[in-house]
């Protein structure tokens, strides 16, 4: 019987500890963890004709879409925001698809003008993945789609028809940015004369600390400058988060180590790594793909561009699409193809470096941190520690019940001691 009290009594002090929890057996590729959508997230349904689209407002919204597919929803702006719109398509981890599958966002007037539009697909390594991009109204002078009203949504999916042939899971949302005071022009970018890229910096000082990236946008941890450490998995995607502010510039090495190989000829596998950069908005910036074989190291420096206002104006993806202050967002994805060469996970190091001090942003006509498109101190401290604001925000109670569960399970373990010790001494009453 004390040896069972004994057990007990360890086993309460092991789970009144801050973070203890029991080992969980790996999981294998078929067992990736699914896409989180975004908390409170309303599931619509959108229509084949424009004139039928459910209307959404800012927020999140969840649908689905099939192959040749065109769904559309109806939104009404206003005469002096901007807004902008994706999709995030989610095949099946695993599931077939060539290397031009994937969608379109278009946004268009009642009258047929297209006021924004984007695509993305898979690229070269075939590989099923989350990918989006974003289509938007800006507003500017002498430009299109300034009127307020009714406006038409529409995400298009793009497959072969040797692709897998099952519906995608889609997250849509819907960010309104406020205009600025003074009405913005069509001008040249203020980063045009940016482009005598400067050298990238070397890594960063500091030990190396454990991250785990999220299965999409909604849970991808803040990730400071530092040196992050993280694992991937044949088929998984992982996200991270940055936050930049006006003036600032990413640069982040990405490092895959070698890992233990699957027999003794495991193969190099062209397209085996996948780097995704987004904006605030869920626009793509930039896309990239790194070969690996398990004995051989792999790199690929992920070169940002300067953030400022005026990008938007400039024609090229990767300068017009860094307009924004606030989170950006690093996607790396694990082909599953590899499972054919790699026994188990890889190792993954993250090298980030921000370049330049946060400077003044553009006079808004209201509340852009509030609006998604800043950067608070709060999201500083929570990428600092590698951790989501959420998250950061309830460290506090996670400290109190840590501590809570220490002084419970010790009260415990010294109540169960003297019953012990009375039994000893009373052995007809124990």
């Amino acid at each position: 019987m004390r040896g069972s009290l004994a057990a007990a009594a360890a086993l309460c002090a092991v789970a009144a500890l801050p973070g203890a929890a029991a080992a969980a057996p790996s999981a294998g590729p078929e067992d990736l963890p699914a896409y989180e959508t975004a908390p409170g997230a309303q599931r619509v349904e959108g229509q084949e004709s424009s004139a039928h689209g459910p209307a959404i407002e800012p927020g999140f919204y969840t649908d689905d879409i099939g192959p040749g597919e065109r769904r559309y929803y109806s939104v009404t702006l206003d005469g002096e925001s901007n807004a902008w719109i994706s999709a995030t398509a989610l095949p099946e981890p695993g599931s077939r698809v060539k290397s031009m599958d994937g969608i379109e966002v278009v946004l268009e007037s009642a009258d047929g003008v297209n006021c924004g539009d984007g695509d993305v697909s898979f690229g070269s390594d075939d590989s099923a993945r989350p990918i989006a991009d974003l289509a938007g109204r800006m507003i500017r002078k002498d430009g299109h789609c300034q009127e307020p009203g009714v406006y038409h949504f529409s995400v298009e999916r793009d497959s072969d028809e040797t692709a897998d042939a099952g519906r995608w899971p889609l997250e849509i949302s819907f960010m309104r940015e406020p205009g600025l005071r003074k009405q913005a022009s069509g001008g040249p970018s203020e980063a045009a004369s940016d482009a005598a890229t400067p050298s990238p910096p070397g890594a960063p000082k500091g030990e190396t600390r454990p991250i785990e990236g999220g299965t999409g946008f909604n849970d991808a941890p803040g990730m400071g400058e530092g040196n992050w450490s993280d694992r991937l998995r044949p088929g998984e995607t992982r996200f991270y988060k940055v936050p930049l502010d006006w003036g600032q510039r990413l640069y982040t090495r990405v490092e895959f180590g070698t890992a233990r190989a699957r027999g003794d000829n495991a193969p190099y596998v062209s397209g085996a790594f996948r780097v995704d950069l987004y904006n605030t908005a869920r626009g793509r910036i930039g896309t990239d793909g790194v070969g690996y074989r398990p004995d051989k190291p792999a790199a690929y420096l992920l070169d940002g561009q300067r953030v400022a206002f005026a990008n938007r104006f400039d024609g090229s993806t990767e300068l017009g699409e860094t307009r924004f202050a606030g989170w950006y967002y690093i996607a790396v994805h694990a082909n599953g193809k590899l499972a054919e060469s790699v026994d188990g996970t890889v190792p993954v190091v993250l090298r980030t470096t921000v370049v330049g001090e946060p400077e003044a942003g553009p006079e808004y006509d209201g509340n852009a941190e509030e609006a998604g498109f800043g950067v608070t101190e709060d999201d500083r401290e929570a990428a600092a520690e590698g951790l989501s604001r959420s998250a950061a925000e309830s460290g506090e109670t996670l400290r109190l019940l840590g501590w809570a569960g220490i002084g419970t399970g010790t009260a415990l373990i010294l109540g169960l001691g003297l019953w012990t010790l009375l039994a000893r001494r009373s052995p007809g009453r124990a």
